[in-house]
């Protein structure tokens, strides 16, 4: 055994492991339809004006507004219809005085036109749409409910910038000014490796001493969240020759390279051996509790990830660092956890001198511990969150208001 005598303050190693993640240079072209979530890499300019013409923002009759003047429901001005103007099709006739033309909710607005009456505010005396004369009953002004063009975007207006992630709204600014693919920033690419030899993948039978392997899903399935790619490999044999020959070709074709399980202190944890033949060891262990002993590396420029095997000790240092690390790398935005505050339904014991994660779930308005051990995955997927136990807090009281993070 070669127990961890020297770890650092949890925030110490998120600094160090922020400052170990360079933001991705790589770019690719995307179709609109598949660039959701992703990182702009380009400014998007409009090349025309949005909309393209002045169009009615009712349904209604295009006027000239000073043809409305002093109009009432007692005394309507009478206008003759001389064209009927729906979406997607371009008027036949201009406005003339005294005359008007039908029109359809964002249908473009005809010569001579000025405004839109609200179909509300006209009458035709016996219903038929044929009549070529409407009572209008309602004055007014010039540019009531008219979109004009140009409203939304003017042409050569710079909408989006590189760095900018691409929300909904922001997809849908790019399809604004005809965009059908954009350039975005690659996601980085996560090799993710789980050693032992007690490990199987879910589907095999089991052997004498051994399990499931858990962690390949859940580091892939937050990788997935988080803007990376995850390039899961078969499960790595306790052999420092065969560590080594993997992690070159690891950080060669990888971003970011996560190792789940021979980060900790037993004879046979040669994760750490392998790194330290290969690159730089920026941490080994972290005074947190669950996932003590986790440690980050640099091999060859390409940051490593060393976990615990235990699951729950690997998934929430994966929530604690590997995200914040990935979203760097990918460009997008810092996570920004929902958290609410509740009374503590019973009371938390936590390890002197270790800044403790503690998982809990939300029931009838208190939080409820649902941690178990590190090596119990329930006590991450029964769970709404965590909170936070500081160091130098040795026992939380039922009662008290904590912040949940919730997940």
């Amino acid at each position: 055994m070669r127990p961890l005598r020297d770890t650092i303050p949890f925030d110490e190693a998120l600094a160090r492991t922020l400052a170990a993640a360079m933001p991705i240079d790589r770019t690719e072209r995307v179709a609109l339809a598949a660039a959701h979530g992703r990182v702009l890499a380009e400014t998007i300019s409009a090349a025309a004006d949005v909309p393209p013409f002045d169009r009615a923002a009712m349904d209604g009759f295009a006027v000239r507004a000073e043809d409305t003047l002093g109009a009432t429901a007692d005394t309507p001005r009478a206008l003759h219809v001389v064209d009927t103007i729906y979406t997607g099709h371009a008027p036949t006739r201009a406005v003339g005085a005294g005359q008007c033309a039908e029109i359809a909710t964002g249908a473009p607005l005809p010569p001579g036109a000025d405004a839109v009456v609200m179909v509300e505010d006209t009458d035709r005396a016996d219903g038929s749409p044929q009549r070529s004369a409407v009572q209008v009953m309602k004055a007014v002004r010039a540019g009531q409910n008219v979109g004009p063009r140009g409203a939304d975007i003017r042409r050569g207006d710079s909408l989006l910038g590189a760095g900018d992630h691409l929300t909904a709204s922001r997809i849908g600014a790019c399809a604004a000014v005809g965009r059908a693919d954009v350039d975005v920033y690659a996601q980085p690419i996560v090799a993710i490796a789980s050693t032992g030899g007690e490990i199987v993948a879910p589907g095999q039978a089991l052997g004498p001493a051994q399990i499931y392997d858990i962690n390949r899903f859940t580091l892939s399935a937050v990788t997935s969240m988080h803007g990376g790619v995850p390039r899961v490999l078969p499960s790595i044999p306790d052999d420092l020759a065969a560590l080594r020959s993997m992690l070159l070709d690891l950080v060669a074709a990888a971003d970011v390279v996560v190792f789940s399980g021979g980060s900790s202190v037993g004879d046979r944890d040669l994760v750490l051996d392998a790194v330290r033949a290969a690159g730089d060891v920026l941490f080994h262990g972290i005074a947190i509790k669950p996932g003590k002993p986790t440690a980050l590396a640099r091999v060859q420029g390409t940051p490593v990830l060393a976990m615990p095997g235990n699951p729950t000790s690997c998934l929430s240092n994966a929530y604690l660092l590997l995200v914040p690390m990935l979203r760097k790398i990918a460009r997008l935005p810092p996570q920004r956890p929902r958290s609410i505050s509740l009374p503590l339904a019973s009371r938390i014991v936590s390890s002197a001198g270790r800044h403790q994660f503690y998982t809990v779930k939300v029931v009838n308005g208190a939080v409820v511990p649902a941690f178990k051990s590190s090596g119990d995955i329930t006590s991450m997927s029964h769970a709404d969150g965590y909170i936070e136990v500081p160091a130098h807090t040795d026992v939380v009281e039922a009662g008290q208001r904590v912040d949940v993070k919730l997940f």
